[in-house]
């Protein structure tokens, strides 16, 4: 078991290296023109304890969150490689550039990682802080921010990963080794954690939302 969570990791370390580089000039996005961009966006995710149907699930925040991620996503709910009907008719409504400056609009709501780690975090976490860090802030740009996000999408994320409904191949590696009845307490930790904001709101220096 320790032999495959090691060799998952370092390959998802390599593929992170390359991404990255693909994606570089993806993030070079601005802010100004960003925000009035993104303001169809408030009406989900600007919007506390707003659920998705059908399953149901707390809209994921975006305050804070990593530019590269959130542009590889848009385009993945673009094309349809990430299937959400909602989400496809937003994202492929905009223009690259579009995307590039809603992300940077978003990660500009003070995106400055917390180094204080809230609460010990259960054993099966070990497998997500490689790539995501042990407070929940990606070591890259192309890896998410965990850290504050809704405890039940972190928890539908995981599952569907899991499952395969959500492609990743370095994610479907490492979440196979993870046991279903690990998945809430995972989801649990991360959300804890002092990092992310819906829509509305920013991160003061200590990481709370105001």
């Amino acid at each position: 078991m320790h032999f495959r969570l090691t060799w998952a990791l370092g390959v998802g370390l390599a593929l992170n290296l390359a991404i990255t580089a693909a994606h570089a000039e993806d993030a070079q996005g601005d802010a100004a023109r960003g925000k009035p961009l993104a303001y169809t966006c408030h009406g989900c995710h600007g919007i506390a304890n707003y659920k998705n149907a059908a399953p149901t699930y707390s809209v994921p925040k975006l305050g804070g969150q990593q530019a590269a991620y959130m542009i590889a996503a848009l385009k993945e709910y673009a094309s349809g490689e990430r299937v959400h009907p909602t989400m496809h008719a937003h994202a492929a409504s905009n223009s690259e550039q579009d995307r590039a400056d809603m992300a940077t609009f978003f990660q500009g709501q003070n995106n400055k990682p917390n180094t204080q780690v809230v609460g010990t975090p259960p054993a099966s976490v070990q497998v997500c802080t490689a790539c995501h860090g042990a407070n929940g802030f990606g070591i890259s740009a192309d890896y998410p921010t965990l850290a504050g996000q809704q405890e039940d999408y972190l928890e539908q994320a995981l599952r569907d990963y899991k499952s395969g409904k959500r492609k990743n191949a370095v994610m479907a590696g490492l979440v196979s080794a993870v046991k279903e009845q690990d998945i809430p307490a995972i989801a649990a930790f991360f959300a804890k954690q002092k990092g992310l904001c819906t829509t509305d709101k920013i991160r003061d220096n200590d990481g709370t939302c105001k």
